[in-house]
């Protein structure tokens, strides 16, 4: 999803606006919030639970060869639907929604952004297999920023992801996140960068 220069630069403008406020921002993406393995499974039992009712009811074949029939229909349905792509595609979205945020939720206390001073630490979130992004936020900006303005740039970030351009879309939604907190936490000259400027990179769980 991201080259290393790519990288490098998303790192470098969160230094550039990270100068220019008292607040933290982190950035984190990872390949997916969950692996969802037993999707495939309830899949591939869902369909060979239908599937031997026509040969039941329509034909004169033996259960015996019917029950094979639907063994082999849950095996290589439950084969099928490993394949990443099909796997995350027949997750419920709301099950994606709620995996996504709480996988955010784990990485705002994981990478420490709740213990900034003023409370004024960021965290963007980036899932690659679910096609979300979210934007957590601590008390302090909280009570500066609506959650409507977080949400213009989390939707603008998955617009350019899905346009195949993830790299840029977050540079632009570090600096956009940047003016937010330049805003209404200006730089503190007694500021400690207690929180590091790099790119997290996470697989999934």
């Amino acid at each position: 999803m991201i080259s290393h220069a790519e990288k490098t630069a998303i790192e470098q403008a969160i230094a550039e606006e990270e100068a220019r406020t008292s607040g933290e921002i982190v950035v984190v993406i990872a390949r997916a919030s969950a692996d969802y393995y037993y999707v495939p499974y309830m899949w591939a039992a869902l369909v060979a639970l239908v599937a031997p009712w026509p040969l039941i009811h329509w034909t004169w074949m033996p259960v015996q060869m019917i029950y094979i029939i639907q063994l082999g229909v849950f095996a290589a349905l439950a084969l099928l639907l490993h394949y990443p792509p099909l796997r995350y595609a027949l997750v419920p979205g709301s099950v994606r929604r709620k995996r996504v945020h709480q996988r955010a939720a784990q990485q705002f206390v994981a990478q420490d952004i709740h213990t900034t001073a003023g409370h004024t630490g960021v965290l963007l979130f980036v899932s690659q297999a679910e096609r979300r992004a979210e934007i957590l936020v601590d008390a302090g900006i909280h009570e500066k920023v609506p959650d409507a303005e977080w949400k213009k740039i989390v939707d603008r970030l998955t617009d350019r992801i899905g346009c195949g351009e993830p790299a840029a879309g977050l540079e632009e939604a570090v600096h956009k996140i940047g003016e937010h907190l330049a805003t209404h936490f200006p730089p503190d000259a007694t500021k400690e960068n207690l929180l590091p400027n790099h790119l997290v990179m996470l697989n999934a769980d």
